[in-house]
């Protein structure tokens, strides 16, 4: 490991993820470009050191070179991603076309190492637990598919111009400022949570905080370029057992009532539907009920031996913490 100052460049950084990437980076001393279409998360952070920020669109390639003049490392998470309602040609247009031609600009700009965030999701529905890189990938949303062929551009611009490139699959990122832990945690607060199904299916968090850990080593440690590694926490849960853990940590009494699965499934449709004829995103769809009729389940063995990669917080601890600064916020 090494504590040398750099110079990054972090894409997707007004996202939750990449907003505290942004935090770290700077904590560490890093003179850090913050590019995404929106950075106002970062204006309620009160960020001290040698920041710069760019409101920009990844596909306005014609823009980026700029960026990245001197620039050491890359940390690109950048992603079409919650668009519900779009196409999958949007997806691919961001996901795919436009992270090929910033991968080729960034290799031609020298930089040292370019880490990309890609995730689980391109497995798609997993018949078998724990899954780890060997797994095929078997995407079935126009998302994740668009992030799989996203690795595949980034592979073939380390083919084209030996751009050191790391890629990162990160499992469930959760903690403060993530907007779908809060609306998760406030709705079960407020007693508006209800399970679809029996909540037996597995999910694999992994906090902020050893996240952010995995990106700093893939950044450092060397890694030869193109390996692929999957980032996880140190604990699976079930969604029941989950939703517990939140009611304990919130000191409340309740029993979340269920729905069955099929009634959901012909609701989200109907939203979905109706979401599209004023061309407003849906409050919920078919796309997040994954979260109660999938499960996920990871081995990190490989980030293990090649990034030293240990994460510190199980989903408990991470809860309580996520739930102590929400409650800081004055947001439960």
């Amino acid at each position: 490991m090494t504590s040398d100052r750099r110079k990054v460049l972090i894409t997707g950084a007004g996202g939750f993820i990449g907003s505290h990437l942004v935090k770290e980076r700077l904590a560490r001393g890093d003179t850090v470009s913050a590019m995404d279409v929106d950075l106002q998360r970062l204006d309620a952070l009160r960020l001290k050191g040698d920041l710069s920020c760019e409101p920009l669109d990844l596909r306005a390639s014609d823009r980026l070179a700029r960026l990245l003049a001197g620039v050491d490392t890359v940390f690109h998470l950048a992603a079409a991603h919650l668009d519900v309602l779009k196409g999958a040609d949007y997806f691919h247009e961001v996901n795919v076309d436009a992270t090929r031609t910033f991968a080729r600009l960034s290799a031609e700009a020298g930089v040292r190492r370019f880490v990309h965030c890609s995730t689980v999701g391109v497995y798609g529905p997993l018949q078998s637990l724990p899954a780890d890189e060997t797994t095929p990938p078997m995407p079935d949303i126009a998302y994740e598919r668009s992030k799989l062929e996203g690795e595949a551009a980034i592979r073939s611009v380390i083919d084209e111009t030996g751009l050191d490139a790391v890629i990162l699959r990160p499992a469930w990122v959760y903690g403060p400022l993530c907007p779908r832990t809060q609306k998760l945690i406030r709705t079960i607060a407020r007693k508006r949570f209800f399970f679809v199904g029996d909540g037996s299916n597995q999910r694999h968090p992994v906090y902020i905080t050893d996240m952010l850990e995995a990106f700093h080593r893939a950044a450092v440690q060397p890694v030869p370029s193109g390996e692929t590694l999957i980032i996880a926490g140190p604990d699976t849960v079930s969604v029941k057992q989950l939703i517990g853990l939140i009611i304990e940590e919130l000191g409340m009494d309740y029993a979340p009532p269920r729905l069955p699965t099929w009634f959901m499934e012909a609701a989200c449709l109907g939203v979905e539907k109706a979401a599209g004829l004023v061309g407003r995103e849906p409050p919920f769809s078919r796309r997040s009920l994954k979260f109660f009729s999938e499960s996920s389940g990871f081995d990190i063995a490989k980030a293990a031996r090649l990034l030293d990669f240990r994460p510190k917080i199980d989903t408990r601890e991470g809860l309580r913490l996520t739930i102590r600064e929400f409650r800081a916020q004055g947001i439960l």
